[in-house]
């Protein structure tokens, strides 16, 4: 990622949390830290070469993300009879709350082989591409959550099992780097290995979570829950094969495809 996507990604939760923080000790609020594991379905990456060259290639790269290490802060509060911000809600509004949720992790696409068609004056040849990118992935989620109450004592009225099931929109800051080599069937005159530089984008996205939390003390509590985010970025990247490859004009390469993030976390909380 950019220092400039971390900058932006910085101000959003700043300037989220100042709404959520003046509430004290008004609202039942906590802050969380997670830690888990997330992973992607296969996706299909169009990637596909404008007509400007000579070579002209359109081609669906089956796409499969390596797991990675996703780690993550939440800031929430649930929608307590003493009120939020000095509103005096009912008491059914107990089971309601809201929570800012950043985390981050790497996106990585492993290696990836497959065979195209070619046009190269007016023929029809084959050829190979090897794939693969380096990529980040920073969410921040403005979640709008319900929960239940199981085990209630005089420490933890509500009950201390609490499952719940949150959703929101969400900001993906996203970035992939990709690397490629481009071999024809036609001969072996055009070999190409690009390593690109990456391309950047911020996106609206769906987040969805659902979580059971235990309340092990008053103000402790232990959270695991489950996560799907979904977004559609799309890249771009200039392709100057260079002077050795007279075959191939300069070009633009277009990488689309849809996200389908999986998580899994776990995470400890303080409730003040």
């Amino acid at each position: 990622m950019t220092r400039k996507t971390y900058r932006s990604a910085a101000l959003f939760l700043l300037a989220a949390a100042l709404v959520v923080l003046p509430v004290g000790a008004q609202a039942e609020m906590y802050v969380e830290a997670y830690l888990g594991g997330t992973f992607a379905a296969t996706q299909s990456f169009n990637y596909g070469a404008t007509p400007t060259a000579n070579l002209v290639y359109n081609v669906g790269v089956p796409g499969n993300f390596d797991p990675a290490v996703v780690g993550g802060l939440k800031i929430g509060t649930w929608f307590v009879k003493e009120g939020f911000l000095g509103f005096n809600y009912p008491n059914w509004m107990k089971y309601l709350g809201f929570y800012l949720d950043f985390s981050y992790h790497r996106l990585n696409l492993r290696h990836q082989n497959a065979r195209y068609q070619e046009i190269y004056l007016g023929a029809y040849n084959q050829g190979v591409l090897d794939f693969s990118t380096e990529g980040h992935a920073a969410t921040l989620a403005f979640m709008f959550a319900g929960r239940y109450g199981f085990f209630p004592d005089s420490e933890v009225p509500f009950g201390r099992l609490q499952p719940y099931v949150a959703v929101g929109p969400a900001l993906l800051f996203t970035s992939q780097k990709p690397r490629f080599s481009f071999s024809s069937y036609t001969g072996p005159w055009f070999t190409d290995d690009q390593d690109l530089h990456g391309d950047s984008a911020v996106l609206l996205a769906l987040a969805v979570e659902a979580g059971l939390r235990w309340m092990a003390l008053k103000n402790v509590s232990i959270d695991a829950s489950f996560k799907y985010r979904y977004a559609q970025p799309s890249f771009s990247y200039t392709i100057d094969p260079g002077p050795n490859n007279f075959f191939l004009a300069r070009h633009s390469m277009t990488m689309d495809q849809p996200y389908h993030l999986f998580s899994f976390q776990l995470g400890a909380a303080y409730h003040f």
